[in-house]
């Protein structure tokens, strides 16, 4: 029994995973197609290097998209694991067959092509963030950020798309002999940053509230009877009086940061307080670090 239900948890898995990476591509191959090619310019990665390549060879986008990944698959490979590196696989092939075979059925944008580079990062950074937040990637260049992003943790994946596509946007300027194609490429890409860092650290954000007071017990008792958060007692000592104290930490939301500064305003008016901006926050009461 105990084997059954563990398959039919990954099966479960499997098709949530499916469903993502089906909503993901729709969303960001529509950007691509129905708006980014029509609008002659490169916005992202693998999908603007096969932007360039279709405009220049007629290659069918989708296709080459997966030739493009093979070098990429195999450089990868080590650094990314292999469980990853199967999964992403599954959503890179998504991704390039509904290219070259969905959104080519969907109306193509013939506007402004301002409007066409701000649709295509939205619709871009909503699709990439829909598989990112399931623990995959969609190929190509995802997988040399996803690699930078194990390297170097304190950076974001949207800061290491902006600078891995930039080459990207560059070469679509001199393919297209147009420098709106640069402009029109970072207006996309940095629209794509904004949304992915937006969706996968905004669900997780809040605030994290320091209070140097002198009823440290009382704050902690108030904050908890208020917000139902707990906090954590720091040992600290003023540099000037040399004085010990507590200090009162409260990781929290951003609507009961509020509530906190309440609690402080009417415990203790003279106390010093911090509050910083968290981006993730995990343990009891928030996401757990089963879910990343």
């Amino acid at each position: 029994m105990k084997k059954f239900g563990v398959k039919r948890l990954e099966a479960r898995e499997l098709a949530i995973d499916v469903l993502c990476d089906l909503a993901g591509a729709l969303l960001f191959d529509l950007g691509i197609y129905n708006f980014a090619a029509n609008a002659e310019f490169a916005p992202v990665g693998v999908s603007g290097l096969a932007i360039i390549i279709n405009y220049l060879f007629k290659a069918p986008m989708g296709i080459t998209s997966i030739l493009l990944n093979i070098p990429i698959l195999l450089i990868s490979y080590k650094l990314l694991g292999r469980r990853f590196m199967i999964k992403s696989i599954k959503s890179m092939l998504i991704f390039s067959l509904m290219l070259d075979l969905v959104v080519p059925f969907f109306p193509v944008y013939q506007g402004e092509p301002l409007i066409a580079a701000i649709c295509t990062g939205v619709l871009s950074g909503a699709g990439l963030s829909i598989v990112y937040l399931r623990g995959g990637s969609t190929g190509g260049t995802d997988f040399l950020v996803m690699a930078l992003r194990k390297l170097f943790p304190q950076f974001s994946i949207g800061q290491f798309t902006l600078v891995v596509d930039g080459c990207v946007i560059l070469l679509g300027g001199v393919v297209f002999r147009n420098l709106d194609a640069v402009i029109l490429g970072l207006i996309a890409t940095a629209a794509t940053t904004m949304i992915i860092d937006k969706i996968m650290y905004n669900i997780g954000s809040g605030k994290l509230v320091f209070i140097v007071t002198d009823h440290p017990a009382a704050m902690a008792e108030g904050i908890v009877n208020t917000t139902g958060r707990g906090t954590t007692f720091l040992n600290a000592q003023g540099s000037y009086s040399m004085d010990e104290k507590k200090v009162v930490m409260c990781a929290c939301n951003n609507s009961q940061a509020v509530q906190v500064r309440r609690v402080v305003k009417e415990l203790d008016p003279d106390a010093f307080v911090i509050v910083t901006e968290s981006n993730e926050v995990f343990g009891e009461g928030f996401k757990s670090l089963h879910e990343v």
